[in-house]
């Protein structure tokens, strides 16, 4: 029986072609898949990476149970590779990606001739227990906003950098990438609306509010000029070496100006969840907010009326004499 590799999330398809451990079919067909979610679906590094380690995980459990070819693979081989995570204690929310990769996988694998039937067509998809994001309340996230725009009264480009990205990642409600990957021809000034490209490269027309406009302004106009470099490109946000901004750097920033207030560490993301609760409290509809946030499934946006409905929750039993 072959060894059994380690490290299977970080794994890479010539880590798997240098195993000999590894059928020379199977390494072959992983590097064929990878240039498939990279060239063709265009997902990102981060994301690749997790949909290989995941088949190369299934594709090894395949190997245990003596296949060295993807025929082997039916609906019992994909139910008792799950069947082993949940005995090595993977959460359900693992469980349930892990699910989701292998139906993405198999449903490729017939697509392109390498399987006759799909076999995770029939395979069901552990749900996941769902727990709330965190948010900012409206008094803690003028607080954060108020101290970075102190934080920015020091002169420098990168102050008043930091500023922005505050104020457009809450204006916006836009991922760390999207804000890291925009452009300036990206936004559109006079109408106040911001390009964006999501998951997928799907492009949608995000709008932001009068705050965010002006410290946008005094930034492309006085400090981002301040940092640039030759070589800078089109960059919105660059970093001190007039480079475009890391996405490590913004999260960092993000974390240390909440930090400055009290408040709940949170990140981008949770700047992200902020604008959402704070957009529906507001009397947004939920279609407008899935439209904004780039969700391709209302499902995903419908989180945010749990969020809302447990603040209010909260506030009723706090302030009602009858609670």
């Amino acid at each position: 029986m072959p060894g059994r590799l380690t490290h299977r999330q970080d794994m890479t398809p010539d880590d798997v072609s240098a195993s000999p451990s590894w059928p020379e079919g199977f390494a072959t067909l992983l590097a064929d898949y990878e240039r498939h979610l990279t060239a063709e679906r265009d997902l990102s590094s981060h994301s690749v990476r997790a949909y290989i380690g995941d088949v190369a995980d299934l594709l090894e459990h395949l190997i245990r149970l003596g296949h060295d070819d993807l025929a082997g693979l039916d609906i019992r081989g994909l139910r008792s590779w799950l069947a082993k995570q949940q005995s090595l204690g993977k959460s359900r929310s693992t469980m349930a990606r892990r699910a989701t990769a292998a139906r993405v996988f198999t449903a490729w694998a017939q697509r392109t001739g390498r399987i006759g039937t799909d076999p995770g067509a029939l395979l069901a998809s552990p749900q996941p227990h769902k727990s709330l994001p965190g948010v900012l309340g409206q008094a803690d996230t003028r607080a954060v906003l108020d101290a970075a725009a102190v934080a920015a009264d020091d002169g420098s480009p990168i102050g008043l950098r930091d500023l922005a990205i505050m104020e457009l990642l809450y204006a916006t409600g836009i991922r760390v990438g999207e804000l890291c990957a925009l452009d300036v021809d990206d936004i559109d000034r006079s109408r106040r609306v911001v390009r964006v490209f999501g998951k997928g490269r799907k492009e949608r027309s995000v709008p932001y509010g009068v705050p965010a406009g002006e410290v946008l302004e005094r930034w492309l106009a006085e400090a981002r000029p301040m940092l640039a470099r030759e070589g800078s490109g089109p960059a919105v946000f660059l970093g001190a070496r007039g480079g475009r901004i890391d996405q490590r750097a913004v999260r960092r920033m993000v974390h240390e100006r909440i930090a400055v207030v009290d408040a709940p560490d949170l990140g981008p993301h949770g700047l992200r969840h902020t604008a959402a609760t704070h957009l529906l409290e507001g009397g947004a509809d939920l279609r407008s907010v899935q439209e904004l946030l780039g969700h391709a499934s209302l499902a995903t946006t419908q989180i945010y009326t749990h969020v809302s409905s447990e603040r209010l929750r909260q506030a009723y039993q706090q302030a009602h004499p009858r609670a």
